[in-house]
């Protein structure tokens, strides 16, 4: 039960975060974002948060579960990075 009410808090939070773009777009025309782009967005968030949730509930060592977090939370940043501005000049990358 405790783990269902965890994965809702997960996708509500992951709403939240997306409602910004979402917001911003009905303000001014530098935020254009695609449905695709909420999709891409919604599960990039999702599965950072299924992931970290994951973690924090297996890994009972401290220093393993840290850097397992750190890395989970890099990689999710380094990826909307580089969807959104091309920081490492992929075809992916945002202009």
């Amino acid at each position: 039960m405790m783990q269902n009410k965890r994965r809702i808090h997960i996708v509500l939070i992951s709403l939240v975060i997306l409602l910004i773009p979402f917001i911003a777009m009905q303000f001014t025309n530098e935020v254009q974002w695609t449905v695709a782009d909420f999709i891409f967005a919604a599960g990039l968030l999702i599965g950072a948060g299924l992931a970290i949730e994951m973690v924090t509930r297996k890994i009972k060592n401290k220093t393993y579960k840290l850097i397992l977090l750190v890395t989970i939370f890099s990689i999710l940043i380094l990826i909307w990075m580089e969807l959104a501005v091309g920081l490492f000049g992929t075809p992916f990358g945002g202009n």
